[in-house]
């Protein structure tokens, strides 16, 4: 029998005692122990009516621990076993990303099939360039293989394919060398030093000495054929020529310094021929990348600046040494003559008539015409201004050597030689002054010179480029016009097509 404890009461036992009387305080102790007895009866009744409960309880109490005991045992062999699995499965999501990559890799590559086919072939392309002398495309080819391998040369098959243009390239190069050991026309010849170049394998002077030793080789097989082939020394010459191009650098600086040179003992009216020739010259060095056209150019520009800056210069110094000679006619010139002379205005590319009554002014014309003849042939765009100022400084001049010859000879002028001295003022502001005017427009048509600069001929106006400042040059003789005569406006018609840069200055005759 299992004995149930009984717990012990948690209350406080009040004193009651006062409310009992003195027999009923006797009894209790009795009746307390008959509970007590009646309760412990029921215990042990129940303990034994109810035994198979509390058996099996016990039992599942401890199936329960032992069940707990094996569940907290699994509990530490999946936590110990717990990080394995996470690493496997960490390997199995490498490997399925890697499988993926590979998939998407191998679709790329499915999809760009022909593009890679097209790189995979460049090495036999290369040779086949090579073979049929295309050495334009494999430069072209080479070029682009290298900016590949430069970019992609981590990859195996990218590396493989620039080891295998390289070697053609290579192999190009021994072509080349072996080409100018043969008989080459000179332009052939030409080409293949400049593919030499191109290639970068060798510096100027180690291409220099290349090209010297395989052109000497074969000059040495000419000499001992010539007794077979008379023909052969025509060929001889003319390679013979070859060696300047490969010394152009000196050749071309001493070309240069003794065009400048020469230059300057040349007419004006040879300039147009010599530098058509000279251009033509330095063009044919173009075929090995030297054309030094550009360095021509400013020589001629330069020489013809300088030609015609002399020229003016003579006729400006001429003029001045005229008008202090000169002397007014003492006859009155009738009116219909001035009236013809003004007549002749309707001839824009002929000398005002009018000035032949004063040969300073006429030959002073003169001068500058054959100026402007010189220059009219070869009238490059960039000396239009220089010109414009070279004219505008001699003019002015013109008009001061005219107030000084005044000045000089005011005090005895007759009302004949007054009259006379007005209608040099005339002709200078009026006739001269325009007619250079015109001349600079026919030289240097406005319509080409603001083509070149990119603005409009309004514009160009406005700058004053090509045009005279008519106002500055008459402003000394300006008082002694007469008061019926106004100054003329700036010229702005212009004749712009090519048919007036051909146009002849023709000269007055001086009485």
């Amino acid at each position: 029998m299992v004995e149930i404890p009984l717990r012990k009461p948690t209350f406080t036992p009040q004193p009651l005692l006062c409310l009992f009387r003195n027999s009923s305080s006797v009894k209790e102790p009795e009746h307390l122990n008959e509970e007590a007895t009646a309760i412990l009866e029921q215990t042990q009744d129940l303990a034994f009516t109810n035994y198979k409960t509390f058996i099996q309880t016990a039992e599942c109490s401890r199936e329960i621990f032992r069940q707990f005991k094996n569940t907290e045992k699994r509990l530490d062999d999946l936590v110990r076993k717990l990080p394995e699995f996470s690493e496997k499965c960490q390997k199995f999501s490498r490997a399925s990303n890697d499988i993926n990559l590979h998939r998407r890799l191998n679709s790329l590559t499915m999809t760009r099939n022909a593009q890679l086919l097209e790189i995979l072939e460049l090495p036999q392309l290369m040779d086949t360039c090579i073979r049929s002398d295309q050495y334009e495309e494999a430069l072209e080819l080479a070029a682009y293989v290298r900016r590949l391998g430069k970019r992609y040369g981590h990859i195996p098959i990218i590396a493989s394919i620039a080891r295998d243009v390289e070697a053609a390239w290579l192999n190009m190069l021994y072509q080349l060398l072996s080409q100018l050991h043969t008989d080459l026309q000179l332009p052939k010849c030409l080409q293949v030093v400049g593919y030499l170049r191109r290639m970068g394998l060798f510096t100027e002077p180690e291409l220099r000495l290349k090209f010297l030793q395989a052109r000497d080789t074969w000059l040495h097989s000419l000499l001992a054929a010539i007794p077979k082939d008379d023909g052969l020394l025509c060929s001889i010459l003319i390679y013979s020529g070859t060696i300047f191009y490969n010394f152009k650098g000196p050749g071309i600086s001493q070309f240069l310094v003794t065009l400048e040179q020469d230059l300057s003992h040349v007419g004006g009216g040879s300039l147009d021929s010599l530098i058509g020739q000279c251009m033509y010259f330095g063009l044919s060095f173009s075929r090995v990348g030297a054309d030094f056209r550009g360095l021509i150019a400013p020589i001629f520009i330069r020489t013809v600046s300088q030609n015609f800056e002399l020229a003016v210069k003579r006729a400006t110094k001429k003029l001045e040494q005229d008008m202090k000679t000169f002397t007014l006619a003492k006859t009155a010139k009738t009116q219909s003559m001035f009236v013809r002379g003004a007549a002749q205005k309707s001839k824009q590319d002929e000398p005002p008539q009018s000035l032949l009554e004063f040969f300073p002014l006429a030959e002073y014309c003169n001068n500058l015409m054959a100026a402007f003849n010189d220059v009219r042939l070869c009238a490059p765009v960039a000396v239009a201004d220089t010109c414009t100022q070279l004219l505008q400084e001699s003019l002015c001049a013109a008009a001061q050597a005219t107030l000084s010859f005044y000045r000089q000879e005011q005090q005895a002028f007759l009302p004949v030689e007054k009259e006379a001295f007005t209608r040099l003022c005339v002709g200078l502001g009026k006739e001269l002054v325009p007619y250079v005017q015109r001349c600079i427009h026919l030289v240097f048509p406005p319509a080409t010179i603001a083509q070149h600069l990119g603005i409009s001929t309004q514009q160009l106006q406005r700058e004053g480029v090509t045009y005279l400042n008519q106002t500055s040059i008459l402003g000394p003789i300006n008082h002694l016009f007469p008061v019926t005569i106004e100054l003329p406006p700036p010229v702005t018609n212009t004749i712009s097509t090519e048919s007036d840069n051909q146009t002849s200055f023709s000269q007055t005759e001086v009485l």
